[in-house]
């Protein structure tokens, strides 16, 4: 619920777009973007003068392939100590999921960030930990700061980081969707700043606008979108100056330059995306779980996954769906029950829906 104050900005907010008289179609890329808009009602407000939000490729978990939770699960298998957050236990792999392969025996281990993967290597030396990397460029700083430390031989690090900017050329590249602005994540700008993003605006003509996670900073997004259809501008403006600076963060992208190289990789609803994960640099090669158990890793197959029938996680990434179309949510599909990562991840749309809308599909 909305304070007054804010209830009363909100409303002035949502009768100015009105008053613009538009049917515009926008996207954001942040999971907690989505949470904010279904939470506060606003998905519905914003549809009601125009405005249709969709959610993007904004969740980590949602877009790691089944395959890269394949080769945990192998690792897992072969006995070695797997680290995680607790919202990608549960991603189904092709076969399988962490959850179920702790019930089987195996040692899989929840913590709270990179760090603490890192002490129980060092006081657990007789075992081979992997840390399970999964995040954009919001968490990637931290892996790569542990990488240029002094980390203990047992120690190794999965790295399904991706980097977002190439993301959003492929949903534009698809043209699946006519968007008429992009909402870009404040957490990944801090770290990247607003430079990444202009190439959108120059060579699609895309709005952009980087906002907040208040609701108010989103209907702002919202607004400040809008303006720029009516007034036939394509720029990107920073709505959350408070924590986004042009520049985004010299020292944290200063250790991802330092530790990373980019990949090709496809994501969960897309071919291959080129230069979009974050692989270790030679020189790190010591800590690349990929290169230390190649010969466990190297069965992994990345060409023989399908979505399980019936499941649109591929087209709620690339905004195509809502979690309601889908025949599987909130039946089939629900969260201690999830068929794709949508439903694990708190920051996955179907997720989002299921706990404040708790609808399901006729």
């Amino acid at each position: 619920m909305l304070r007054l104050r804010d209830r009363q900005m909100a409303d002035m907010i949502l009768q100015r777009i009105s008053l613009m008289n538009v049917q515009l179609t926008f996207m954001h890329v942040c999971g907690t973007h989505q949470d904010t808009l279904v939470r506060f009602g606003l998905l519905d407000r914003l549809s009601e003068v125009g405005i249709d939000v969709r959610q993007g490729p904004g969740c980590p978990v949602c877009v790691t392939l089944p395959q890269e939770i394949d080769e945990v699960l192998a690792l897992a298998r072969a006995g070695k100590t797997i680290t995680v957050f607790g919202d990608a236990v549960r991603v189904p792999g092709t076969k399988s999921s962490l959850m179920r392969m702790k019930g089987e025996g195996a040692d899989v281990r929840i913590v709270y960030g990179i760090d603490d993967a890192v002490e129980i290597a060092k006081h657990e030396e007789q075992k081979e930990v992997v840390f399970f990397a999964i995040g954009f460029e919001t968490t990637a700083p931290t892996t790569a700061a542990v990488a240029i430390s002094d980390t203990p031989e047992n120690f190794s690090i999965l790295s399904t980081h991706r980097v977002l900017p190439p993301a959003l050329d492929a949903i534009v590249e698809l043209g699946e969707v006519k968007l008429h602005g992009l909402i870009e994540p404040g957490h990944v700008s801090a770290i990247i700043g607003v430079s990444p993003y202009e190439f959108l605006s120059k060579d699609f003509r895309i709005p952009q606008v980087v906002a907040g996670f208040e609701p108010i900073d989103v209907l702002m997004g919202a607004y400040m979108l809008a303006k720029q259809n009516i007034e036939g501008r394509a720029e990107v403006e920073n709505e959350y100056r408070r924590v986004v600076r042009p520049e985004g963060n010299p020292k944290a992208l200063g250790l991802l330059e330092k530790v990373f190289k980019t990949t090709d990789v496809a994501w969960r609803g897309f071919s291959v995306i080129k230069a979009s994960r974050l692989d270790f640099k030679k020189e790190f090669s010591h800590l690349n779980a990929r290169e230390k158990y190649h010969s466990i890793l190297g069965d992994v197959d990345y060409s023989k996954y399908h979505e399980v029938a019936g499941c649109k996680c591929g087209e709620l990434l690339r905004g195509l769906s809502t979690p309601e179309e889908c025949p599987l949510f909130g039946t089939k599909c629900i969260p201690d029950n999830p068929i794709g990562p949508c439903m694990v991840s708190r920051e996955g749309s179907c997720n989002i829906s299921f706990k404040y809308r708790k609808l399901t599909s006729k």
